[in-house]
């Protein structure tokens, strides 16, 4: 059965219904009359209207989600390992890609185009499903965090390709000198396609087809819902707990083995 939660999620992301949104809003006002009429009593400047209805219900900050975890992981391995040349591909331009350029430089591939100039980010658009990628032994470090599942299914207008993401993850080592180090963040679990949002990968199989491009796991970690990550200790029981998860996300770190 769809439970609340996944139709009104669907409603919100799809087609901007949000009903907790719009709920809060409407309990909201009548402090927001009742604060307005107690500032006007006491204040001689001009007032416009301009309602923040939700503020007062928000933490401080927030520090929760996947992709706040994950990003905030990734880049402090990478400000530890201190690559000569880093790349990124697809990666959460306002969250990752940010992160590391405000202590590094960085080059960032994606299919999509990114017009703005950003210090310390250098663009190139590319499809790095195509067999016509001649970047090898380009990079020591490499990193994809979610967005190798998205390859393939036509979601941010790449061409559509059940091996998208095979064709994907071989690039990635293409692009790698020997010992070069990856950085692959994917949703795991049941494997399926969720078409056309993503695909969840079976952990051991993803680990199974790195390793034979040429891939050898040196890290393992995970998120579930808004915890932060959690290191594996034991690669092989981990990735068989993995794959009986409904979703998680997992954290790769490969490092590219030489020839």
């Amino acid at each position: 059965m769809i439970s609340y939660y996944k139709i009104a999620s669907f409603l919100s992301s799809q087609f901007g219904l949000d009903f907790r949104r719009l709920g809060r809003a409407l309990w909201s006002l009548p402090r927001y009359f009742r604060d307005l009429r107690q500032f006007r009593r006491v204040n001689s400047q001009k007032i416009i209207f301009k309602p923040c209805l939700h503020d007062s219900h928000e933490e401080g900050g927030s520090a929760k989600g996947e992709y706040f975890w994950q990003d905030l992981y990734v880049a402090r391995k990478i400000y530890q390992a201190r690559p000569q040349n880093h790349v990124d591909v697809g990666s959460r331009f306002d969250g990752f890609v940010a992160h590391v350029a405000s202590f590094r430089e960085i080059e960032v591939i994606d299919i999509r185009p990114i017009r703005a100039e950003i210090p310390g980010v250098r663009f190139t658009q590319m499809d790095m499903t195509s067999d016509n990628v001649q970047m090898d032994a380009y990079c020591d470090s490499l990193s994809c965090l979610h967005a190798l599942e998205h390859f393939g299914l036509g979601r941010y207008g790449d061409p559509l390709d059940p091996d998208g993401h095979i064709k994907g993850l071989r690039n990635f080592v293409r692009l790698l000198k020997p010992g070069g180090r990856l950085y692959l963040s994917t949703p795991v679990g049941t494997e399926r396609v969720e078409f056309n949002a993503n695909r969840v990968f079976c952990p051991e199989r993803l680990v199974e087809s790195a390793e034979e491009m040429g891939l050898r796991l040196d890290g393992l970690g995970w998120i579930v819902q808004d915890n932060p990550v959690v290191e594996s200790a034991d690669f092989k029981a981990d990735l068989s707990d993995l794959k009986q998860m409904h979703y998680a996300l997992g954290i790769f770190i490969f490092t590219k083995t030489p020839n």
